[in-house]
């Protein structure tokens, strides 16, 4: 059931000036002009943050949105939309979310914490949906504007809301408190997460537990709060521990039985039990905290028991991966509600590399819609959102589906009839959506279409890759562009699956080594401008049938493509130009500026887009004079040319760490490389909000006892002083572990321990030292992730982070996730 608001109501509840045009009905809030869904019904929120959300009104104009708000009317005349002036569009954004939220008398748990969120979110959601119509976040939207984007979805059908608040500074947690109005409030675990945000981690908790100021019941883990009792008087608490028996559920014996956590704890002065399907730390303790709640709550111990036995794990995450037949496949194939629906097909949307879109899909479960009304929200969604193929799995997708007017269009039972006629349905180049209730068992699905490969896997973050651009985004000065380097498959992260991300989130220019590289960005759906960085004259045809823009270095370079140009009738076709201020790799050099400007000054045929340099140790404190030389070269050089030119070019000189480092030297534009992936020497790591974006995963195909001083590997270089066991893992040379990382130099993580390598790394595979871990054959290894980084290993064998991330073999398949 959708509920809706006249603007005219809507302006006064955000006490807004401007003029009412047309007095619409508005049942969506809308953040991105990318995400347009319901445009007649939409009321665009013209956000400030790192982009003004003004640029994007005139795109959302033209997608059919009518209704703004913004803190200043656009310049462009847009008569029939209404324009709804505040002074913070953010505040006003809050403001309606707290008002609709006031309309609804419903229990309401407000969840916050370090960690575990999200998990203790969708877990609750799990155990009281079966008496319980639920509202909750879609995935992790917890921020200043998902909370409010989230409670907005609170309609009459539901009778329980189900809240997580997340935040990174001081004087957030009141605004969140006020839009999501909690009665209930669930602490979760209190870790580091965000602690630069913050003087004192005190300080943090005493943030987060605003939240709870006006909440009748808190639960939470006594030991992290027993320094803030003096917050907690106004309000009925339960407090749960697996150290101290003063509590309201106490956790005093934990085993593994069966494969299964099994816990006993005293609860009203009787034991009771509880068996948990994971034993990893974090599970734990996010299952006792939907213990407790569910306690607090009311639940029977017998019933709490048995849900949580049952809980599924939770996929926060779209998988993007290479399936069969040339298909990209995203997997989602655990997850299915209306709200996740359209962010995956948000996700789906943003893929270029095949033309054709298909989208899998199972009957959906407790939406709180009746059923017509919700297949009638599903089938507008598809519709909107340009799905060619449409294959519906379920009865009820089966029963509606009238409503799917698509090209092709496909409806099955079950998953076995799908899997049954899935070579009949000839899927082949195209980009196909998963999106499954874990009942209908779509892994079978994903199974079937990905790509069989390699159980050595790098993982991309594309969340984390987004976050480290923003922060390079946060530091640049206004109209500042960036270039992002995507050279030697985007060091080693990939092609088109990276370069979609920076498309879709605006990024100016792209960068590759070489024309082959830049024409595969187009074969996949990159339009966006693309720089090559070695253009070789032997494809220059290439080039220019796929709109590259040449870096231009040399004479014989320049000359080579005026010739090009002039025999293929091409006038002021976009170069860069390229100026060696001290590489001394390629470039013009200072005294090579003067001819080079009497050559461009009566030259047709090109026309200079930019003129650039590169830095040769923007990192290096020690260096600092040579830079200040270097900035100097290049300014009297692009100067030079531009009064040649008589027109004004792009300048650039900084690479990622100059970004930081040397913020004058800007210019026009910045080349982002190796830090969009997390990597910057000049960044401080304590410092910096820069996230490794690659995780490099292998298995373990062995587990052998050896005694000690028996050889192992090629040479017999390799040894154990004591008895113990090695365990060999899929990874070696060939896939880019360098042999260098051999006979204990390198480290890999495995079940949490960091081991040793022991002997020398062969093509396929190397061994590791696991004598003092328990460990099994398909146990997962990590040789690099957030906790052992890239950098540590190339310190490890004395190299780069570059070196690390571009020897990762093709052969390594490549998953791509997205939260």
């Amino acid at each position: 059931m959708q509920h809706s608001y006249a603007i005219s109501d809507i302006k006064q509840v955000i006490n807004a000036g401007g003029n009412i045009v047309d007095d619409t009905i508005i049942n969506t809030l809308l953040t991105d002009s990318r995400r347009i869904n319901n445009p007649a019904g939409s009321l665009f929120f013209a956000l400030d943050g790192r982009r003004d959300g003004h640029e994007f009104i005139a795109d959302a104009y033209t997608a059919g949105v009518r209704n703004f708000v913004v803190n200043h009317r656009p310049d462009t005349i847009m008569p029939d939309a209404n324009f709804l002036v505040v002074a913070d569009v953010l505040a006003a954004l809050q403001t309606l979310a707290a008002h609709h939220r006031k309309r609804f008398n419903l229990d309401v748990i407000g969840i916050t914490g370090s960690n575990g969120k999200t998990i203790v979110k969708e877990w609750l959601y799990q155990l009281m949906s079966p008496e319980k119509s639920i509202a909750r976040n879609p995935k992790s939207y917890n921020s200043q504007i998902g909370v409010p984007v989230s409670v907005w979805q609170i309609n009459e059908t539901h009778n329980l809301g189900i809240f997580e608040a997340g935040i990174s500074t001081t004087g957030e947690m009141d605004k969140l408190e006020a839009v999501i109005q909690p009665t209930i409030g669930v602490l979760t675990h209190i870790g580091t997460a965000h602690d630069e945000g913050f003087e004192s981690p005190g300080e943090k908790l005493s943030e987060k537990l605003k939240l709870f100021k006006n909440c009748k019941q808190l639960i939470y883990n006594y030991e992290a709060l027993i320094d803030h009792k003096d917050e907690l008087k106004t309000r009925e608490c339960f407090s749960w521990s697996r150290k101290f028996n003063q509590v309201d559920l106490y956790v005093f014996s934990e085993t593994t039985i069966s494969g299964k956590y099994y816990m006993r704890a005293m609860y009203k002065e009787k034991e009771i039990e509880c068996l948990l399907p994971y034993r990893d730390e974090a599970s734990i303790e996010n299952a006792i905290v939907c213990w407790a709640t569910m306690l607090a709550m009311g639940y029977s111990p017998v019933d709490a028991d048995d849900r949580i036995e049952r809980l599924a794990a939770v996929s926060m995450r779209l998988e993007l991966k290479h399936g069969i037949n040339d298909c990209s496949i995203i997997d989602d194939s655990y997850n299915s509600d209306i709200q996740s629906l359209e962010i995956a097909l948000n996700f789906l949307n943003q893929q270029n590399q095949h033309q054709k879109k298909t989208l899998i899909l199972s009957d959906i479960y407790q939406s709180g819609l009746q059923r017509d009304a919700l297949y009638k929200q599903v089938a507008q969604l598809v519709t909107t959102k340009h799905v060619d193929r449409f294959i519906g799995v379920g009865t009820s997708l089966q029963e509606y589906s009238s409503l799917f007017n698509l090209p092709q269009t496909h409806f099955y039972a079950d998953t076995a009839a799908l899997l049954k006629d899935l070579g009949k349905l000839h899927l082949q180049e195209e980009t196909i959506l998963i999106k499954g209730s874990r009942s209908f068992e779509f892994e079978k699905i994903s199974r079937a279409l990905v790509q069989k490969a390699h159980e050595t896997v790098l993982e991309i973050n594309l969340n984390t890759l987004l976050s480290n651009l923003n922060f390079y985004k946060g530091r640049l000065k206004p109209g500042v562009k960036i270039m992002a380097m995507v050279k030697a498959f985007s060091y080693g992260s990939g092609t088109f699956e990276v370069a979609n991300m920076l498309q879709y989130n605006k990024v100016d220019y792209l960068a590759v080594a070489y024309t082959d590289e830049g024409v595969e960005l187009r074969e996949n759906g990159i339009s966006m401008p693309i720089m090559v960085l070695n253009p070789e004259p032997e494809s220059y045809d290439k080039l220019v049938a796929n709109k590259l823009e040449p870096a231009i270095y040399s004479f014989s370079l320049l000359d080579e493509f005026v010739r090009f140009a002039q025999d293929e009738d091409i006038i002021n076709y976009p170069v860069h130009i390229k100026i060696d201020s001290g590489m001394h790799r390629v470039g013009f050099e200072a005294f090579e500026v003067e001819t080079l400007c009497d050559l461009l000054e009566i030259n047709q045929y090109i026309r200079v887009q930019s003129v650039y340099s590169h830095l040769v140790a923007s990192d290096a404190e020690q260096h600092d004079m040579f830079t200040m030389q270097q900035i100097k070269i290049f300014e009297t050089a692009y100067k030079q040319i531009e009064d040649a030119l008589g027109y004004t070019v792009i300048k650039h000189i900084s690479n990622t760490s100059g970004i930081t480092r040397w913020p004058n030297a800007q210019y026009d534009m910045v080349r982002l490389g190796i830090g969009l992936y997390g990597v910057d020497a000049a960044v401080p790591r304590e410092e910096s909000g820069l996230q490794p974006v690659a995780t490099l995963k292998t298995t373990i195909s062995q587990v052998k006892k050896v005694a000690a001083n028996e050889t192992i590997s090629y040479n017999r270089n390799g040894s154990l002083k004591t008895d113990g066991k090695i365990a060999t893992v899929r990874i070696g040379y060939a896939d880019g572990y360098l042999r260098a990382f051999g006979n204990g130099v390198g480290r890999m993580l495995v079940n949490g321990t960091l081991v040793p390598t022991v002997g020398n790394i062969t093509m396929d595979m190397c061994m590791i030292d696991v004598s003092n871990v328990e460990v099994k054959e398909g146990d997962e290894v990590i040789v690099f992730n957030e906790q052992q980084r890239i950098e540590e290993l190339a310190l490890q064998i004395g190299t780069i982070p570059y070196e690390i991330l571009t020897n990762i073999s093709q052969r390594v398949k490549r998953v791509y996730f997205y939260e």
